[in-house]
């Protein structure tokens, strides 16, 4: 009888240890499909799935108790012992982005939502509904699902749901990228953003930083007593910069309009009616060259303020930026990765306050070793920055004026080195011919804005502000 019972014992066993190698196997195979025939498989089960009532892949509700993120702060704490469930069932969701079978009655899954994880172990045992074969074989990877459970932490220490009921809410007809390589392209990242955020959470936490940064934007501004304002994106007039704009035809009107390359006159046009502090989030749209540090279209805070000079502004900036980053991030130093992320080394920037101020002409003149004359109007003035930019291998495009060469060069020169947040001072009035003139600098009395200021960051400028 005992060489009975070891005989049928090994053969179970045997049954057991082969039928997860061919479990392992059917999922490895599914993963190595064409993804267009992956995709019409895919298709096909759906399409008999919609067909019964109580298999339907797409259901009206699922009522969820707990976020993945609650989840883990409620029950981090609760949950100590291992393999000890709680008595509390709790309902969750959220997308499959791996699956590991452990035989035939044992699967795990990672569970993703709002950037957070957590491990699903669904067991057969703890099966409310009777069918556990047949909907394992229905989930994969990419899908939502809900799952109805219990907390618990597994032999190894990590805290997990045990589903009494596992529903699938919305499947994925398309076969995901897998986790060793990832998706790193840039062409389909910046293409299929939603792909870019379902295997990159770096993505999804540049999306929430942003949306900090305007949360906390709009907040500073009011406190100071700012009034946010909207003003129209389709103009008669294509004003307020120097930009190609984008044409489009109303109509109603029977007229062509343009989409607005700045808001600048219709806030000027609010302080001249009694609003002494106005700002504007919003989008601008200029039809011209596109490249890291341009965008068709593009978002800006564009403020005007009654009774300040570029001083207030200077130190309105500063206490705006240096408290804003160390809000979000706690501290006034953040890391950058200034060509995206694993391009090159990491690099810091330090937005502690005051910020490095520089004179834009005199910076430029010790570094090219030139004297600027004293009336930048002349072609004379204009031939001394075109042999800059030639002798230093600098392009400039057609047209060459002297106002193109000048930025072209302090690009270069100055900005690409200004790391930490730094302030540009002493603009020529040539290169912003409406800001007031310079109140103390002799050499520049008329060829010199006072009222201008521009900060440049990780080499690139990000405000630029003239009253």
């Amino acid at each position: 009888v005992r060489c009975v019972q070891e005989t049928d014992q090994r053969r179970v066993h045997g049954e057991k240890q082969s039928q997860q190698p061919e479990k392992k196997a059917k999922q490895q195979d599914e993963e190595e499909l064409d993804p267009t025939l992956y995709y019409e498989n895919r298709c096909n089960q759906i399409l008999k799935l919609k067909q019964n009532p109580e298999t339907n892949p797409y259901p009206h509700k699922f009522h969820v108790s707990h976020s993945i993120a609650q989840f883990r702060t409620e029950f981090e704490e609760k949950c100590k012992e291992n393999m000890v469930f709680l008595e509390e069932f709790v309902s969750v969701a959220g997308r499959v982005t791996n699956i590991r079978a452990m035989g035939q009655a044992l699967i795990f899954y990672d569970l993703k939502g709002d950037g957070q994880k957590l491990q699903v172990m669904a067991n057969q045992a703890n099966d409310t509904e009777g069918n556990f074969k047949d909907l394992q074989t229905r989930i994969k990877r990419g899908d939502i699902i809900g799952i109805y459970g219990r907390p618990i932490r597994t032999k190894t220490g990590e805290l997990s749901i045990a589903p009494g009921k596992i529903q699938l809410l919305s499947p994925c007809l398309f076969m995901l990228p897998t986790a060793q390589s990832g998706l790193k392209d840039q062409e389909t990242r910046y293409r299929q953003r939603y792909l870019d955020l379902i295997m990159n959470n770096r993505t999804r936490e540049i999306f929430i930083t942003r949306t900090e940064v305007i949360r906390y934007l709009r907040r500073y501004f009011d406190d100071f007593g700012f009034i946010e304002v909207e003003t129209p994106m389709m103009n008669m007039i294509a004003g307020g910069a120097t930009a190609k704009p984008f044409k489009t035809y109303h109509n109603d009107l029977h007229m062509n309009l343009f989409m607005r390359i700045a808001p600048e006159l219709y806030l000027k046009m609010l302080i001249v009616g009694g609003f002494d502090k106005v700002y504007e989030v919003g989008k601008q749209f200029r039809n011209e060259s596109i490249d890291q540090t341009h965008n068709p279209e593009f978002t800006t805070c564009e403020f005007y303020w009654a009774y300040a000079d570029y001083n207030d502004l200077i130190t309105f900036t500063e206490e705006f930026l240096s408290s804003m980053v160390k809000s979000i991030t706690g501290s006034y130093k953040i890391k950058i990765h200034p060509n995206g992320p694993e391009t090159e080394k990491e690099v810091e920037i330090d937005f502690t306050p005051p910020f490095r101020k520089i004179s834009m002409m005199g910076e430029l003149e010790s570094k090219l070793g030139f004297k600027t004359p004293e009336n930048l109007y002349t072609e004379e003035a204009r031939q001394l920055f075109d042999d800059l930019c030639k002798k230093h291998n600098v392009d400039c495009a057609a047209p060459r004026s002297t106002s193109r060469l000048i930025d072209k060069l302090v690009g270069e020169f100055i900005e690409s080195e200004c790391l930490n947040p730094t302030f540009l001072l002493d603009h020529p009035q040539i290169m912003s011919p409406l800001a007031k003139y310079h109140r103390s600098c002799l050499l520049y009395t008329s060829d010199a804005a006072d009222d201008l200021l521009c900060v440049d960051l990780g080499g690139r400028r990000i405000i630029k502000k003239k009253k």
